[in-house]
């Protein structure tokens, strides 16, 4: 059974950071891209960041700069590093893992930025 599950979340002020995780199971890991979406109430879900198989990264042009994810393969576990957030960052943050065709989804975890 796969099972993607996603923490961190929460409130934090403009300015501030916040780091997501999001542990692996029932996959082969180092095999499939990780990637971070989220959905702000009333927007389509956009891609985030993404780090594939064999560690390059990609990211949105608004996150650019601010946004960091990185993998620990041992752990099975993606991160999505964000500092300097901004109340537009709000929205509920969800884990991907897809290869080929193949793809699962976590439950998402919510981040507000307000102060």
């Amino acid at each position: 059974q796969v099972q993607l599950v996603e923490s961190g979340g929460g409130l934090v002020q403009p300015g501030g950071s916040l780091r997501l995780s999001c542990a692996a199971s029932g996959i082969a890991f180092s095999f499939y891209a990780m990637g971070w979406y989220r959905q702000a109430p009333g927007k389509q879900r956009e891609l985030v960041a993404v780090i594939f198989s064999g560690g390059s990264t990609n990211y949105v042009d608004s996150v650019k700069g601010r946004f960091t994810v990185s993998r620990d393969i041992a752990k099975n576990t993606v991160y999505l590093q964000m500092n300097s957030l901004k109340p537009e960052d709000t929205a509920v943050y969800y884990c991907n893992a897809r290869r080929v065709t193949v793809e699962f989804w976590g439950q998402g975890t919510q981040v507000t930025v307000s102060s």
